[in-house]
């Protein structure tokens, strides 16, 4: 691992983010239709690698449908608007009115004061296994213990615990519950995605909890503003490179593969197919999902901490609707910038480098662009 001195003794990591950088052609390629985007999250079968963030600007009941029927998983957020508010449809109409500013974080903490109720929990996973019969969910390690008895009754297939960051024991104070991941996982038959992480020693508890899955996001995200109010954040391709490392190393010592999922800043298809590259299984798409016709944010976007009533973390931001879920994932693109038909670039990339699968596009050649 290199490390260079920034002053003094004091050393630091060197990270890379996707941006710097590129797969390289290898000396066979390969058809776009001879590629296999499917993949498999526990026992479940997906034909693309792509889950819908946890946001309620991203993923609705409707949307979480949309995606599945076009491959993919929605997550829907049990501690977002779907389950404070019996309609929330005007409180989301309002949301979309909003302008980037400090007016509309306190407007958003205003709307999210109003409180998560047990019965919402239920009916919306109810009326999402009545749509898609899968479904996923997510909810942060401080109210996993409070909320997950009304989730896994309704029937719960999925539950993502996701957090700005995320370790195998949350210590809570005062009335809340620590959360033990281990003690979570041996209680209850249910698959447990987890994250976000950002290192190899993170990622590698985690998985000795039983987790199926980890999240690795580096505070890439363009509605976080972890970076700026608490100074964390790992570069994203340097982040899924560790934790795909630190999965091998469990299989070799468990003989249980756990799934790597990158989350957070990823928009475009050659971002996806980086991603995958550098060692992910699949990956978690926020702002990209954000820009369909059918999104609840209705052409506003707004980060999972940014209504915390103590130290939001989340800006809200405006996005271009660039056209229906179904063409911003598998096309027909109507732009030159890769922010339509992910999935499509997706394939093509496979299909110059020459790689049938996602697991064997792990073993594409990656260059650093430019030099430090």
């Amino acid at each position: 691992m290199q490390r260079i001195t920034i002053g003094g003794a004091r050393q630091a990591r060197v990270g890379y983010t996707l941006d710097e950088l590129s797969l390289v052609p290898s000396k066979r390629t390969r058809d776009r239709g001879l590629v296999d985007v499917s993949w498999r999250l526990d026992h479940h079968e997906l034909a693309a690698p792509v889950l819908g963030a946890p946001l309620d600007a991203v993923t609705s009941p409707d949307t979480a449908a949309l995606l599945a029927d076009l491959g993919g998983l929605g997550v829907l957020n049990l501690e977002g608007l779907w389950t404070r508010y019996e309609d929330p449809e005007d409180v989301l109409a309002e949301i979309a009115t909003l302008q980037p500013g400090p007016d509309t974080t306190v407007r958003l903490q205003q709307l999210y004061a109003e409180p998560v109720k047990a019965e919402l929990i239920g009916r919306r996973i109810t009326q999402l296994r009545a749509r898609t019969g899968f479904v996923a969910a997510s909810l942060t390690p401080q109210k996993v213990e409070r909320w997950h008895g009304a989730a896994l009754e309704a029937g719960l297939d999925l539950l993502v615990i996701h957090g700005v960051t995320v370790t195998a024991q949350h210590v809570g104070h005062g009335e809340a519950t620590p959360l033990d991941l281990r003690s979570f996982t041996a209680r209850y038959d249910i698959p447990v995605v987890v994250g976000n992480v950002s290192s190899a020693k993170s990622a590698i508890h985690l998985m000795r909890t039983g987790a199926v899955g980890v999240l690795v996001g580096g505070g890439a995200s363009s509605v976080s503003t972890t970076p700026e109010a608490l100074g964390i954040g790992v570069p994203l391709a340097t982040a899924i490179a560790e934790v795909a490392h630190a999965r091998t190393r469990y299989l070799d010592e468990s003989g249980r593969y756990v799934h790597v999922i990158a989350a957070g800043g990823i928009t475009t298809g050659g971002d996806l197919a980086k991603a995958i590259a550098c060692g992910a299984d699949a990956v978690m798409l926020g702002r990209a999902l954000a820009a369909a016709e059918e999104a609840p944010g209705r052409g506003a976007n707004w980060g999972l901490s940014a209504a915390h009533h103590e130290l939001p973390r989340g800006r809200y931001a405006r996005v271009e609707t660039l056209g229906p879920m179904e063409v911003i994932l598998h096309g027909p693109a109507h732009r030159d910038d890769g922010t339509v038909n992910l999935i499509g670039g997706l394939r093509r990339a496979m299909g110059v480098t020459g790689y049938e699968s996602l697991s064997l596009l792990r073993d594409a050649e990656l260059m650093v662009r430019g030099s430090r």
